[in-house]
């Protein structure tokens, strides 16, 4: 249950990629005709007015999406009922007329269905969504789902007493979400990007004195006036009869009326600027120098023929702007240490608005004015000079390969993914695109879309009004910062000379000989995993599982023991970075955007890795793109490129990044936690200023040489849509050409492990009311399927009792957490820990009922209700791993690596079933009475001064 938050973030570097994003910019129109709704969703209205989708889809299988979607918000609030629409859509979960309290919860969760993780709801300013995922195979359970849905809908008890204790856990939802520097910037902020809007005074989540003193009469009148079928929908998408289902919703939802004289949902935008807006703010913990600069467009929706042409059209120039700054940066050219740049909807969509957004971050405060120049050189390059033809057929490329691979993949689209068409048809009023037609619109107009047009769409971006220019910065630069004036001066200065872009692109073959390659001299099968493994002859080991999950996938990876725990302490941090620095630096003779030029129109990417204990490859590809992942991967370990402007690049950013820690609570508390769950050891440690100077690029190289010389220890793993036949000699051309020396190596035990005995640390960072505990128990333990199984089970019953007992019964916690992290190697231990936010005078109370709660696990164990109800949510859960490429690579790359039985996965669900509660009981005592606790807590520094 959430609500949206609303702020210009500190880092936008997206890729712009919204082929829904629209605005009225003029381009060349072609036929206006309407574009046909998908047929296959069946779109139909009850006589009391609420509108229901309903489409049959097999992917996942034996699933089904339901949503409630209500077409109001916080908008619609009066006065006195600010932060109660997000207080509705909590109560929905505290009981309606069928469901008293948390029954509710408590049915779903005997069902498989976890709460949060899949249960769950959000407020946003127009629209308040429900979603509601089920098994299908269980037919009482589907269709007391589409009555949990109608009494949401219609039927929510308002229990005075659920009430009263619900404003807590919505504080403490505000305080977990906010009280932080993000809150504190966005409060500055907003009132300049929602100016003279209703938006800046209906935020989502409200005001917390309405929160903690509303009549109840308040939050009734909301429900009554706005959950009414005429402005409601249901969205039903899964492996089900439609029938079956509509007559579900026509049974559950036509009882519902809406109230006499209900209000009419009135349309909210955010007003035009005439003249430019600009915002300086500054915060003691905001760790860098950020500076955004908007252009706010009227957004339209996709509806017609020339409405798609013209998104595709502002898509392709949005790409091109986006990756010329991403160039930039990696060419260690750029005046700034980062930017972004594109065309989008206006901070997520507010107020019907898309926006032209530009975001940079400068090296030093000192640089800022350097960085905005060079930010908007490159907007003016753009206007005086347009865009490439070479880059236009890039990004057609792109845009053509993403439209094929979605169209081979038409019926292995999951079920959400419809679900949000459908939301933006019933919300927005989108057209809901048939991949079919889609497909065939790209092929039909793709082409034919004209460098010119393109050019021209672009330089509308940039308008000389409906421009906000941003600044956000540390309190202590306050001094060296600009006035508005000279901010806005900076970015509207027309008078630079630049010259045209220079498209620094290679026609070349990543490889300019063919290998000669190697020979498979042992194949068997794997037990139980329907998988293949290969020997070739240099040694490398090939694990191949054919599936058909996916039409378009290939998952593949390469692991081998070692890693930097292998380094030399004086190298460590340089071999610590030697993977991202190899990673960055592109492969062979290539820059890495001259690779990214060399790909473009190919699904595919390739990616080295160094972690402490292993080194390896990690990427995927489309089927027909494997061969050039094949390459990739060999010139990795043969060919792997030192730069030196990509190796400056990172550790500048590395060097920003660890200057601005100290200013910022939670990384300094991440770092203690990192420093007590880790250890001492220097290979468990983050390099500081001191030791950055020391990182070479020599000895990173060298390392990672090194440790990718001899394939002969790798294994390999392929994962998708591939016949072994055809897959074989690609392998044994590419893999088989690796070099081998045959040497044997293991990592070795460096120390990193958590701290032994009772620790008890508290920092003291921050300037809110805002209190972060963590407590862990933790000890070394017998690695097996077994005991693995039992530490789950006590995760899942210690997140469930916590947010029983700091939730919903002490109203002091909003989202307690617990994880369980287990290893094998090099020593075997666990550790089971509990994290919350709360109010710092809070801290001692919810500590002691958190350790009360652990105490009745270990004395007492799991009721057999709680093991049932883990058993069937990870059947549920198991059921969809199983179809998906990513789990059976990560599945299989942990066995072999390992070493454990890949078959273990055929045995799972009967493992489940055979859980006893007397063995869950002995095993909680067991790992729940580990002699080594941990209490870590993050206080804001004025507590210091009270003791």
């Amino acid at each position: 249950m959430k609500y949206t938050k609303a702020f210009i973030t500190p880092f936008l570097f997206l890729f712009f990629f919204s082929l829904s994003a629209t605005a009225q910019l003029s381009v060349k129109v072609v036929d206006p005709g309407n574009i046909p709704l998908d047929d296959k969703v069946k779109i139909g209205k009850l006589e009391n007015g609420l509108t229901y989708y309903i489409r049959k889809n097999t992917e996942p299988s034996k699933r089904a999406e339901l949503y409630l979607v209500i077409k109001a918000g916080s908008l619609q609030e009066t006065d006195d009922q600010k932060g109660l629409a997000h207080f509705t859509e909590h109560m929905a979960f505290n009981g309606t007329k069928s469901f008293p309290e948390n029954d509710l919860i408590d049915y779903l969760q005997k069902a498989g269905v976890r709460f949060g993780a899949d249960l769950n709801a959000y407020t946003s300013f127009d629209q308040t969504v429900y979603q509601l995922p089920l098994p299908t195979d269980n037919p009482e359970l589907l269709e007391t789902g589409f009555k949990i849905l109608s009494e949401w809908a219609g039927h929510v008890s308002f229990d005075p007493k659920e009430i009263d204790k619900e404003r807590g856990v919505i504080v403490e939802e505000e305080r977990q979400r906010g009280k932080n520097v993000s809150e504190r910037i966005s409060n500055q902020l907003l009132p300049v990007l929602l100016a003279n809007s209703r938006h800046i005074d209906r935020l989502p989540i409200g005001k917390v004195e309405v929160i903690k003193n509303f009549k109840h009469s308040s939050l009734t009148q909301y429900y009554r006036d706005w959950y009414r079928p005429d402005i409601q929908a249901v969205i039903a998408v899964g492996d089900f009869d439609e029938a079956k289902v509509e007559s579900l919703i026509r049974k559950n939802f036509s009882t519902l009326s809406s109230p006499v004289n209900a209000p009419e949902v009135s349309s909210y935008t955010i007003p035009a600027n005439q003249t430019p807006l600009a915002k300086i703010v500054t915060d003691p913990e905001f760790p860098y120098t950020v500076a955004s600069v908007i252009y706010k467009h009227p957004a339209t929706v996709t509806r017609t023929v020339t409405d798609f042409r013209n998104a595709i059209i502002r898509s392709a120039a949005s790409n091109m702007i986006a990756i010329r700054m991403n160039d930039l940066v990696k060419s260690g050219k750029a005046p700034f240490l980062n930017a972004s740049a594109g065309f989008g909807p206006y901070q997520g969509g507010m107020g019907d608005l898309n926006a032209f957004t530009l975001q940079v971050v400068a090296k030093s405060p000192e640089q800022l004015k350097t960085s905005i120049r060079g930010l908007m050189d490159e907007v003016i390059r753009m206007q005086r000079f347009g865009f490439t033809q070479s880059e236009l057929d890039r990004v057609k490329l792109s845009f053509l390969n993403a439209v094929e691979k979605s169209y081979v993949e038409r019926d292995k689209t999951s079920s959400k993914a419809y679900v949000n068409q459908y939301l933006q048809h019933y919300l927005k009023g989108e057209t809901i695109i048939d991949m079919n037609y889609s497909y065939e619109f790209y092929k039909t107009y793709l082409e034919e879309i004209k460098l010119e047009e393109v050019n021209k769409v672009a330089s509308g971006f940039v308008t000389p009004n409906n421009q906000i220019v941003l600044v956000q910065a540390s309190e202590k630069n306050k001094d060296v910062l600009p006035t508005e004036a000279e901010l806005l001066g900076w970015v509207n200065d027309q008078h630079t000379e630049v010259s045209a872009y220079v498209d620094d692109a290679v026609n070349e073959p990543l490889l300019q000989d063919k290998l000669t390659g190697g020979k498979t001299v042992k194949s068997k099968s794997v037990k139980g995993v329907s998988a293949t493994e290969l020997r070739l002859s240099n040694g490398v080991k090939v694990i191949l599982k054919p599936t058909d999950f996916k039409n378009d996938e290939i998952l593949f990876s390469a692991h081998s023991p070692g890693g930097y725990s292998l380094a030399d302490e004086g190298d460590v941090h340089s071999s610590m970075m030697a993977g991202n620095i190899i990673a960055s630096a592109g492969i062979g003779k290539f820059t890495s955007t001259q690779i990214s030029k060399l790909l473009a129109g190919k699904s595919l990417a390739v990616s080295p890795f160094i972690n402490t204990y292993a080194e390896g490859i990690q990427g995927y590809a489309s089927p027909q793109d494997l061969e050039t992942a094949l390459q990739l991967t060999y010139l990795y370990f043969t060919e792997p490129r030192k730069d030196t402007t990509s190796f400056n690049r990172l550790l500048e950013n590395v060097r920003v990044m660890t200057e601005g820690k100290a200013a910022n609570p939670m990384a300094v508390f991440q770092d203690t936690i990192n420093a007590v769950m880790k250890g001492r050891s220097k290979w468990a440690s983050s390099p500081s200023l001191q030791e950055l100077e020391q990182v070479s690029l020599q000895k990173a190289h060298d390392f990672y040489k090194s440790r990718f010389a001899d394939a002969s220890d790798f294994t390999f793993l392929f994962v998708g849509n591939f016949d072994i036949k055809t897959i074989k000699p690609l392998l044994e051309q590419y893999l088989g050409s690796l070099p081998s020396t045959y040497s044997k190596e293991n990592f070795r035990d460096v120390g990193i492990k958590p701290l032994s005995g009772n620790v008890n640390k508290t920092v003291y960072r921050g300037l809110e009311d805002k209190a972060l505990v963590v407590l862990s128990l933790h000890g070394d333990y017998k690695y097996s399927e077994k005991n693995n199984l039992n530490l789950k089970v006590l995760e899942s019953v210690l997140e469930t009792r916590l947010l029983e007992r700091l939730r919903e019964k002490e109203s002091g916690v909003y989202s307690p957490s617990v994880s369980l992290s287990y290893v094998k190697n090099p020593s075997s231990h666990y550790s089971l820990a509990v994290s919350f936010s709360c109010a710092i005078d809070r801290v001692d109370e919810l500590v002691k009922a958190t350790e009360d709660e652990i105490n009745k696990v270990r004395s007492g164990g799991p009721t057999q209700e709680e093991l049932d109800k883990f058993i069937a949510q990870e059947k549920s859960q198991n059921e969809v791993r199983l179809r998906t490429n990513g789990f059976w690579l990560q599945y299989l790359q942990g066995a072999f690596a390992k070493e454990t039985d890949p078959d273990y996965i055929n045995s799972y669900e009967k493992k489940l079933d055979n859980l006893k509660l007397k063995k869950t009981k002995k095993a909680a005592k067991k790992f729940l009475s580990a002699e080594n606790h941990i209490k870590l807590t993050l206080l804001p520094e004025k507590v210091t001064t009270k003791k």
